[in-house]
């Protein structure tokens, strides 16, 4: 490594991973944490990952990360282990190495008790889970192991400022997690793991920690993965608050110097260097839904619990003509459904259709409901029915097309994520609620069109709505690929899995107006909540 390269922090392209590195496509950064995936052994930003790592320091070697591109859930996952004595000397000389070439001091040895001892003890807790030794027996420990490792790991020097040591190694790039054998290891436990899986519905708060019987004895068996992308332990939108998961955003200024700062430990971050994680699949969302109901694993289907409660789905819909539908797969007698299209402020523990935000169609007798008024619509539907719901919103909808980027909202953290906090406003939307003429909802039975439910709602944006009653199941089924794809072509309208793209650009075309609007004020120096 050339010192242009080594005082930038930056990899030749002779030793860049012909994948590339990280999201972002960006060099590796030697000046900050950087992780190696387990899988496609390509190096990721501590700034461009969406889990919260806690605190660590560059060069570590004791961790097992998988990157959003290769977990099965679409979501990061990271477990740092406990490092051995020569994992933290390697980890300790790397980085007084790279600060000495970034303070334009290049230095490749080091003093024992003036450089390396110390900067272990004060990152000891950053470099490995091992409880803090409360003497200092460790010293000689780190003595022995370099001694040990001279001319293999570590090189050693008698100068006139005493026993100096450095690394055999200069390239610090290739400073990383020996991966080998607990990928062999993995492999084989990961594979047992996966027979004769069936499809369950977890408990209510979707997590938890494994039980003794299910805990794989590898570095690869990490804590439990959220679901198709959204963690499993997470904050409900409930209490007049709403909570909106959040990923790193490599596009914020600043996002550099944010990361390679330590002043920022403890204190708020700003919410403009993150961004809405939009998901990439329409799904029933997990957080957006009350409590007692039971999603299952692939997030396609709801079994309700005593009396009536809802769940929205991920993605919403404000103008054009829309289509989902869903199955009643399990209906015990008394349990009943609600289906329909219902606002983000329609009441979760209650039928959907029970205030102004809700539209639905009932099981029983096949009634209409909003505002808690039923009206005979069609006769009902029961287990095996397959049920369609299109909505028509014009162009005049008062929704708007960008949609909020909350970067000026406080960023709160719950179980290793970060997430944006909104306070309800549901008595100021109820004021504002008007009219949308020309709006309509039409319900289908097995393919056959019940005819127009409701026309002239209120207008906003309109989610996929399920509401149950006792212990009933309906699976769902946003597109594209419909047990009824004629509705599609003879009516116009499109899946509601067309909307996955079309909220990234609106979430991306939002997040670059608030930089252009906001450009120049937005600083690290001057922020504050």
């Amino acid at each position: 490594m050339d010192d242009g390269d080594a005082k930038s922090g930056k990899n030749s392209p002779k030793t860049e991973d012909k994948l590339g590195n990280c999201y972002c496509g960006k060099e590796r950064n030697l000046n900050i944490v950087e992780l190696l995936c387990v899988t496609c052994c390509r190096w990721f930003h501590e700034s461009c990952i969406g889990f919260q790592l806690g605190r660590l320091v560059p060069f570590i070697m004791n961790y097992v990360f998988v990157c959003k591109n290769c977990s099965v859930t679409g979501l990061e996952s990271f477990r740092k282990t406990q490092a051995t004595i020569p994992q933290m000397c390697m980890t300790a000389i790397a980085n007084l190495q790279q600060t000495s070439v970034k303070e334009g001091k290049p230095k490749m040895l080091f003093s024992k008790d003036r450089d390396i001892i110390p900067f272990m003890d004060h990152y000891w807790e950053s470099m490995t889970t091992m409880s803090r030794r409360s003497t200092q027996s460790w010293y000689a420990t780190v003595q022995r192991t370099l001694l040990k490792d001279i001319n293999t790991v570590f090189a050693y020097e008698e100068t006139a400022d005493g026993q100096m040591y450095g690394l055999v190694t200069q390239d610090l790039t290739q400073i990383k997690p020996n991966y080998d054998e607990a990928t062999a290891q993995g492999t084989q436990n990961l594979a047992k793991a996966g027979r004769q899986q069936k499809r369950k519905f977890p408990n209510s708060d979707q997590g938890g920690a494994l039980g003794k019987k299910s805990r794989v004895g590898t570095e690869l068996a990490l804590v439990k993965l959220p679901a198709h992308g959204y963690p499993l332990e997470h904050p409900f939108n409930k209490d007049g608050y709403r909570y909106i998961l959040a990923e790193p955003d490599p596009h914020a200024p600043f996002r550099q110097e944010f990361d390679e700062s330590a002043d920022w430990a403890g204190k708020p971050i700003p919410g403009w260097l993150y961004r809405v994680l939009s998901p990439n699949a329409v799904l029933i969302a997990l957080h957006d839904r009350a409590p007692q109901l039971k999603v299952s694993d692939d997030r396609l289907a709801v079994t309700g619990d005593k009396g009536y409660c809802m769940a929205r789905c991920t993605h919403y819909v404000t103008r054009g003509s829309w289509y989902w539908e869903a199955t009643v797969e399990e209906m015990p007698e008394g349990s009943a459904c609600r289906l329909g299209w219902g606002q983000e402020y329609a009441n979760l523990q209650a039928p959907l259709g029970y205030d102004k935000f809700g539209y639905s169609w009932r099981s029983r007798k096949g009634t209409r409901f909003h505002e808690s008024h039923g009206k005979h619509y069609s006769d009902g539907y029961g287990v095996g029915d397959t049920l369609g719901f299109m909505i028509v919103l014009p162009e005049a909808n008062p929704a708007g097309h960008i949609p909020n980027t909350f970067k000026d909202r406080p960023l709160v953290k719950f179980k290793s994520h970060l997430y944006y906090e909104e306070k309800d406003k549901v008595t100021e939307t109820l004021k504002s609620l008007k009219v949308l003429p020309g709006s309509k909802i039409y319900f289908f039975k097995n393919g056959v069109c019940q005819g127009e439910a409701f026309t002239d709602m209120y207008g906003g944006a309109y989610y996929p709505a399920i509401s149950v009653h006792k212990s009933a199941t309906i699976s769902v089924n946003f597109g594209p690929n419909f047990k009824h794809p004629d509705v599609e072509e003879q009516f116009k309208c499109k899946a509601m899995q067309g909307r996955v793209e079309e909220m990234i650009c609106e979430q991306t075309m939002a997040d670059m107006m608030y930089f252009t609007e906001n450009d120049g004020k937005l600083r690290l120096d001057t922020y504050s909540l």
